[in-house]
């Protein structure tokens, strides 16, 4: 049984919330030393969006793994998402505490998560299942090359991360939209 529970993806997703805290700790240590060649990005910057890079591509690995091989299992269901929301929300707060981008988008960004969350866990209970858009995940996408573009000072970070917010809020109305006939009844 432990096997099958202890899959290569469900390690993946598990390493990923392991990695979350690497994120916020490289931000918030203040390593201020500039990474030669980049004036603009110190080396804690540097380590934070390697640590965040290698973390959001073993997200890709474990869904696909888990489907190529059959191994989904209920730890997975339930890691992954958690572990996707705990390293993107780790970046988030500590570029909030460095200036690098403002409480509410992040605000919005999570409300949609615990929307979209709650509205998941009351189809789940109903025997539905509701799939990852294709919004959610090009929202996704932005959000992390976003994250990326703020932790290593990358002009246009900001603007993506607008681009991001919007996809978080017109992903989430999808959602909503589509889930309206559970939430009622």
């Amino acid at each position: 049984m432990k096997s099958k529970i202890f899959n290569v993806p469900n390690t993946l997703s598990l390493v990923r919330v392991f990695l979350a805290p690497l994120v916020l700790l490289f931000l918030s240590l203040r390593i201020d030393e500039p990474v030669p060649g980049l004036s603009d990005v110190s080396w804690g910057d540097a380590l934070a969006a390697a640590v965040f890079i290698i973390a959001s591509i073993t997200d890709a690995f474990d869904g696909y793994i888990a489907r190529r091989y059959k191994l989904v299992t209920t730890l997975g269901k339930f890691i992954d998402p958690l572990a996707d929301k705990v390293l993107v929300i780790a970046a988030m707060l500590a570029l909030i505490e460095l200036g690098r981008l403002p409480a509410w988008i992040v605000m919005v960004i999570i409300t949609r998560e615990f929307i979209v969350t709650g509205l998941r866990l009351v189809a789940a209970a109903e025997g539905v299942v509701i799939a990852a858009s294709k919004g959610g995940k090009l929202k996704t996408v932005c959000q992390i090359v976003a994250l990326v573009m703020l932790m290593l000072h990358v002009p246009g970070g900001m603007a993506l991360m607008w681009v991001a917010m919007l996809l978080t809020v017109w992903s989430g109305m999808d959602y909503l939209i589509k889930g309206s006939r559970i939430i009622t009844g």
